[in-house]
């Protein structure tokens, strides 16, 4: 009777063990491209909408900043953001390799929106005379917040690329303490923008106890995985070398709101120096983030990723 109890759990063990591995093997691959997926939109110097090819790994030597903003549903908040990102990138980058061309494209990936998204856009292009500086890429279904941002960041062709949302939460010229901070490294650097240093600032203090729960609780977490020194892993404000995000995104996995946390890992991996810089934010209305939701999603995504590489399911880079 032993004999079969113990059989029985084996069993029952074994059959958890290959339930989980496929859940862990398979939940988190991201979806191959879609038809149409594979050009973007700009407006060219006659105002006119054209579609052009969209290269995946391009590069242009003039080009010295990608700006990636992920955008679903925002036509209420992204015209405010590029109006403040455009002043400062023209002002930054006065020098321009022709009338036609500056040395900065942004990136507007448009996550399968249902609004007016992308015609608010192209109108604010065609409004600044923006051609090829201003390119909009579809995605023909939602992908999610990391999903997007790793489809802008694999077709970005700058020296350096930043990620940044559309609300403008982030203060976009504080863009040059982030290059100020950026440390040469042969691997890649990263400088993340933070606002842990805002944590008993109004800014904080004032969101309602559930999300500042749920924000100490995430935070504890990270703690319990290993992440320690980084006290926001989560501001949609990062500035990557070339050495760093080419490396990074083509190995990413999650699409969802935790993808932050993969990418830091997969820059330690990688060997990418990696510097917390602190930032100007305010809380702006409108997320799409569905509190309760979205923040269980988040605990199963983080503890699916440390035991994906934990145990080798998905391929840890090796620094030669």
């Amino acid at each position: 009777m032993a004999r079969e109890a113990l059989l029985f759990f084996l069993l029952v063990t074994l059959c958890v063990a290959l339930i989980l591995f496929s859940y862990l093997k398979n939940s988190h691959n991201p979806r191959k491209p879609l038809a149409g997926e594979d050009v973007y939109l700009h407006a060219d110097e006659n105002g006119r909408i054209v579609t052009a090819r969209l290269k995946r790994h391009d590069t242009d030597p003039d080009i010295k900043l990608s700006v990636v903003v992920p955008a679903f549903n925002e036509s209420d908040r992204i015209i405010n953001m590029l109006e403040e990102a455009v002043a400062h990138l023209d002002t930054k980058f006065k020098q321009t390799v022709s009338d036609r061309k500056r040395r900065w494209e942004i990136i507007v990936v448009n996550d399968a929106s249902t609004d007016r998204t992308v015609d608010a856009v192209l109108e604010y292009s065609r409004s600044k005379r923006l051609g090829h500086s201003l390119r909009v890429c579809s995605l023909q279904k939602n992908r999610g917040k990391g999903g997007a941002v790793t489809w802008g960041m694999m077709h970005a062709r700058g020296d350096y690329a930043i990620f940044a949302d559309a609300d403008g939460a982030s203060r976009f010229s504080d863009i040059d303490i982030l290059f100020d901070k950026l440390v040469d490294n042969e691997y890649g650097s990263i400088a993340i923008g933070s606002r842990a240093h805002m944590v008993n600032t109004d800014a904080v203090v004032k969101r309602s106890r559930l999300r500042n729960f749920l924000m100490h609780g995430f935070h504890s977490m990270l703690r319990l995985l290993g992440i320690r020194d980084i006290g926001d892993t989560q501001c949609g404000f990062k500035l990557f070398s070339r050495d760093a995000y080419s490396k990074i995104f083509p190995m990413m996995h999650v699409e969802g709101w935790i993808f932050d946390i993969e990418v830091l890992i997969l820059a330690r991996f990688h060997g990418v120096t990696i510097v917390e810089v602190p930032i100007t934010w305010h809380e702006v209305g409108g997320s799409k983030m569905m509190l309760l939701k979205d923040s269980i999603r988040m605990a199963i995504d983080l503890l699916v990723i440390r035991l994906n590489y934990t145990f080798g399911i998905w391929r840890r880079p090796r620094v030669k």
